[in-house]
C-alpha cells in the first residue's frame, strides 16, 4: 500500500505543481494586461490634456486680442478727444494772440 500512497502523493503533488504554473502565467499574463491599460490610460490622459491645453491656449489668445482691441479702441477715442480739446484750446488762445495784437 505504500507505493500506492507514494504514487497518489506523487500524483497530487504534480498536480498542485500544475496549478501552480497555471496560476504563475495567469498572474503574469494579469499583470501585463495591466500594464498595457495603465499605458493606455496615460496615453488617452496625456492626449486629453494637451488638447485642453490647446484649447485653453486658443481661449487665452482670443481673450488676449479682445482685451488689445478693446485697450486700441479705448485709446484711440482719449486721443480724439485729447486733440478736440487741443483743438479748442489752439482757437482760444489764437484768438487771445489775435486780440493782443490788435489792442497794442
Amino acid at each position: 500500500m505504500s507505493a500506492e500512497f507514494l504514487k497518489y502523493i506523487l500524483a497530487a503533488e504534480y498536480e498542485a505543481n500544475q496549478i501552480k504554473l497555471i496560476v504563475l502565467n495567469k498572474s503574469k499574463e494579469s499583470i501585463e494586461k495591466a500594464k498595457i491599460d495603465g499605458e493606455e490610460s496615460v496615453r488617452s490622459t496625456l492626449l486629453r490634456a494637451e488638447a485642453e491645453i490647446e484649447q485653453l491656449k486658443k481661449a487665452s489668445d482670443r481673450k488676449a486680442m479682445e482685451s488689445a482691441a478693446e485697450l486700441a479702441s479705448n485709446t484711440a477715442n482719449r486721443i480724439a478727444t485729447m486733440k478736440a480739446r487741443a483743438e479748442r484750446r489752439l482757437d482760444t488762445v489764437a484768438q487771445r494772440i489775435f486780440e493782443r495784437i490788435i489792442n497794442v
